[in-house]
């Protein structure tokens, strides 16, 4: 709605808040970095205890999730992600080296919808942000 001055008074819209799930500290970090230089707003979680703290007092809307994580690994996090998170549950996007078949079945029966092998491009993830923003209400 416009206000006096022909200007919109509604809120924008709010960036996306993103955990990122990863053991290996320095790639969780440029991921991170990259995200935050785009605008999102990303949190850090070096294991999968960590990463379900983080996520039950800060909901993410995405969570980009290792496999390998120590604590929980990255399958079994996504299942208490997806079952504690009702109708706001967060898009759930593997980032591993975990690429066969076998891997994404298990991501698909975890409810993961995403599975990205590593090393994954910045182009890819952030299209895929954008696409996912656009899907969803602020």
């Amino acid at each position: 709605m416009p206000n006096a001055q022909g200007l919109s008074t509604m809120d924008p819209p709010r960036t996306l808040r993103i955990l990122v799930a990863e053991d290996e500290s320095a790639a969780a970090n440029a991921l991170a970095t990259l995200l935050r230089r785009e605008g999102y707003e990303a949190m850090v979680a070096g294991d999968g205890l960590q990463a379900l703290d983080m996520a039950r007092s800060q909901p993410p809307d995405v969570a980009l999730l290792d496999l390998g994580l120590p604590g929980l690994d990255g399958y079994q996090l996504a299942e208490r992600l997806h079952g504690e998170s009702g109708e706001r549950r967060p898009l759930l996007v593997a980032v591993t080296g975990r690429g066969a078949a076998l891997d994404r079945a298990c991501s698909a029966a975890a409810g993961i919808d995403l599975h990205l092998v590593k090393p994954i491009e910045p182009d890819q993830l952030l299209g895929l942000l954008r696409r996912f923003r656009a899907t969803i209400r602020p």
